[in-house]
């Protein structure tokens, strides 16, 4: 298997338009060899794209105290906004300003076990007299993504020789989605904007605008930057597919290095956290392939906190039997003073 230097491009038209079982095959194996694709002909309206980043654009221009209001750090559910140097990736600083929002499911009690299931819960929303249009355009936003990578994930399907709907019957009834609005500085000399990392959920469907800066990991240990293209949204995989398909398709390392500031934003396409992670049933061609590859046969996951405490990093790690368990190994990692100030009764 040829050691990736670029990104490539996929385009939806290949399966609305053309020849399906030839362009699901495709999908497959640039998720299985690279695991990184810049989406063209995704559907999703320019017009639309341009109002929500310049949406986002007005709230990161809010003045501090206005932002404060949402500050994630008054959330049990680890929503709202953070400023610079809140979350830790990998178990180090990362320079970016964000706003994260998740799918709106109604909560559960307080202090139920298992303690991820905590994570489901409303966001904050600024008054709309603030930012006008600013909530129903992010919701829209939420839509959309959603949609198409629901679509992706029937084609991801049939390409492993599978019923359309084989990801989507693992969801559940309460899909879990993230979405961030990330604002970044220039990267100081040496560090990142955002470390690099796996992602924890299935799909990321990312939107750069106009500034570069994200960076993928290839196996030869170099980084390949990811270009910024109005005209397309960048697609990686997450951990759970990749728990999901016996590291078949494994989640590529990533980071943010900004030589100037960048707007960015990024859905994380997710089931219910009760969903379960357990391998699928795959032919044979692509259990030999996984055997047959270091990559693929010695991927891991992200180091969870209890391991970064005792010296691990990087992915160190076995993945675990259901999506919210994830999830929330990632907010302990990400967020351990969070976790510890709204959830003492779990935290160890």
């Amino acid at each position: 298997m040829a050691v990736f230097t670029e990104i490539p491009e996929i385009s939806a038209a290949s399966w609305r338009r053309g020849d399906a079982d030839s362009a699901a095959r495709d999908l497959v194996r640039v998720c299985h060899e690279v695991g990184f694709f810049t989406l063209v002909d995704h559907g999703i309206d320019r017009v639309f794209l341009d109002r929500y980043f310049t949406l986002l654009r007005s709230f990161f221009a809010l003045p501090r105290d206005v932002k404060q209001r949402i500050a994630k750090v008054n959330s049990p559910f680890f929503r709202g906004w953070e400023d610079i140097g809140s979350e830790l990736t990998d178990n180090k600083i990362d320079h970016r300003e964000q706003l994260d929002l998740s799918s709106e499911n109604p909560p559960y009690p307080a202090e139920v076990q298992p303690a991820y299931l905590r994570i489901d819960g409303p966001n904050q929303w600024l008054p709309e007299s603030v930012l006008p249009g600013f909530r129903d355009t992010v919701i829209e936003f939420f839509g959309s993504m959603g949609d198409l990578a629901n679509e992706l994930m029937a084609v991801l399907a049939r390409g492993l020789g599978l019923p359309a709907t084989t990801f989507r019957d693992r969801f559940g009834e309460r899909p879990y989605s993230l979405v961030k609005l990330i604002s970044y500085p220039t990267t100081p000399a040496g560090e990142a904007g955002v470390n690099g990392h796996n992602d924890a959920g299935f799909l990321t469907l990312l939107l750069q605008h106009g500034v570069g800066g994200l960076q993928a990991l290839n196996p030869d240990g170099e980084w390949i930057d990811v270009p910024p293209r109005n005209d397309a949204i960048v697609v990686n995989l997450g951990e759970m597919l990749q728990s999901m398909t016996g590291n078949y398709l494994v989640a590529t390392k990533h980071r943010v290095v900004a030589d100037q500031p960048r707007f960015s934003s990024a859905y994380f396409h997710g089931p219910d956290l009760r969903a379960s992670l357990a391998p699928l049933e795959l032919g044979s061609q692509f259990v030999d392939a996984v055997a047959a590859s270091p990559r693929h046969r010695e991927a891991g996951f992200m180091a969870k906190r209890e391991e970064l405490l005792s010296g691990a990093s990087g992915t160190k790690s076995t993945s675990v039997a259901l999506f919210g368990e994830q999830l929330w190994n990632y907010y302990k990692r990400s967020y351990p003073d969070l976790v510890a100030a709204h959830h003492a009764d779990v935290v160890g």
